[in-house]
């Protein structure tokens, strides 16, 4: 006899079902990618599992074991279509016929092996979502829907686009990896620090557009934040040995500390130096200082992520922004310039001489920017000059600056924000 349900315990059992899917979706599909070696069969395979939890759970009442429930099912699920080989399309009929095969030669049972290395098949998955043949953008849509767990229609609000064309995006790069036959494994050798670099670009372009959105009216998104600091803390469990994980997670962690004072009550923007820092989350930079050391403990030349989370952790040890230390802030800058070449980078060591030596200095490297035309189009060249220009007193110009820069600023808040620092500068002496 079934359980007897109200709508209030539906519900319950509903929020609990998303719940569970969301910490166990990436092992689920990540198991089952290892046995059907494709991406998109196996999280069509774990959807199967979450569909018979929803029909069954209610009546029957939640498992003792969620996960492994929904591991079990997605198992009978993938063994049932491996031997209705007749049903399935040609490419699954012959991996059908080779699996089978395996079985009878060497005695492989494919419910173990569905349980076996839960944590490589973890790292498989993630390496394989962010694929380099991938578009940056398929890359980061696929990494959020199958190791974040983020609904398609999740996804598809965090950047502001619609669903249809975010599913599409998904579809086609789930295709591109089966038609590519992109190996389901953790590359080995020199192929891994390629690989891995673009993991880590994938995980950081997520957090960074949760903490500081493109577009749109919100400043902040923290949900893509903690998807991202959960992708990477998974990573870094998974990965120990890679100092440059543990470099990302720290980064992320602390910056991510200042979240909730990065708006004020009506959520507009709140600059760094005018934080509230006694609302930063010491639990969040304590982890990212911890993830900091682990980084530095392996003893290898410091990387572009640990090298950030070191000038993040600056800003952290300081109890005010009179404190902060930015002459190790520029020093900092200015190995990650020799590392990376970037004129991004260069624009915020800019900012840190100019706190450092002052605004002129500071003036002289970002007009040498200007010169060379790298980062035109780029809202924060314009924004950066401005903030020096009004420190050097040359209001007129900075007036003209922060106009620019709200002219091609993607968010609105940010937009708002720079035309109300163009509007508090003094008017010109007639």
């Amino acid at each position: 006899m079934g359980v007897v349900t109200t709508p209030d315990a539906l519900r319950d059992t509903h929020r609990t079902i998303d719940a569970v899917w969301r910490i166990e979706a990436a092992k689920l599909i990540a198991a089952l990618a290892r046995i059907v070696r494709d991406v998109g069969r196996a999280e069509e395979l774990a959807q199967d599992a979450l569909v018979a939890a929803l029909e069954q759970w209610p009546t029957e009442g939640i498992p003792e074991k969620p996960g492994a429930w929904l591991m079990a099912a997605a198992k009978h699920r993938a063994i049932d279509q491996i031997r209705r080989n007749v049903l399935l399309e040609r490419k699954h009929e012959q991996l059908g016929h080779e699996l089978q095969e395996q079985q009878a030669q060497t005695g492989l049972d494919l419910s173990a092996e569905l349980d076996d290395s839960i944590g490589d098949d973890l790292l498989r998955l993630v390496f394989t979502a962010c694929h380099p043949i991938l578009s940056e953008e398929a890359r980061v849509a696929l990494t959020l829907r199958l190791v974040g767990g983020l609904t398609t229609n999740e996804i598809a609000r965090a950047f502001l686009v619609p669903e249809p064309t975010m599913a599409q995006r998904i579809v086609r790069a789930k295709r591109a990896l089966s038609e590519a036959h992109v190996p389901f494994e953790v590359p080995q050798g020199q192929e891994l620090s390629a690989r891995l670099a673009s993991v880590l670009q994938v995980i950081y372009l997520i957090f960074n557009e949760g903490y500081a959105a493109s577009a749109g009216e919100d400043w902040v998104r923290p949900a893509l934040c903690e998807d991202a600091m959960r992708i990477g803390r998974i990573l870094a469990a998974l990965a120990p040995a890679e100092p440059e994980v543990h470099g990302l997670v720290g980064l992320m962690e602390i910056q991510a500390s200042r979240l909730r004072t990065r708006t004020d009550a009506s959520g507009n923007l709140v600059p760094l130096l005018d934080q509230d820092r006694s609302r930063w989350d010491q639990l969040l930079i304590h982890r990212g200082l911890s993830a900091l050391q682990r980084a530095a403990s392996l003893n290898a030349i410091p990387g572009v992520y640990a090298l950030q989370g070191e000038i993040a952790a600056c800003h952290a040890k300081a109890l005010t922004a009179a404190g902060t230390n930015w002459t190790r802030i520029a020093s900092l800058y200015e190995a990650l310039a020799a590392l990376t070449h970037s004129p991004i980078v260069e624009l915020n060591r800019a900012v840190a001489v100019g706190f450092a030596v002052g605004p002129q200095a500071g003036l002289d490297i970002v007009d040498a920017l200007v010169r060379e035309g790298a980062l035109q189009g780029y809202h924060l060249l314009p924004t950066v000059r401005a903030d020096l220009l009004e420190r050097v007193g040359r209001h007129e110009e900075a007036r003209a600056e922060f106009e620019r820069a709200a002219a091609i600023a993607g968010n609105n808040r940010e937009r708002q924000f720079l035309l109300a620092r163009a509007r508090k500068l003094p008017a010109a002496a007639v």
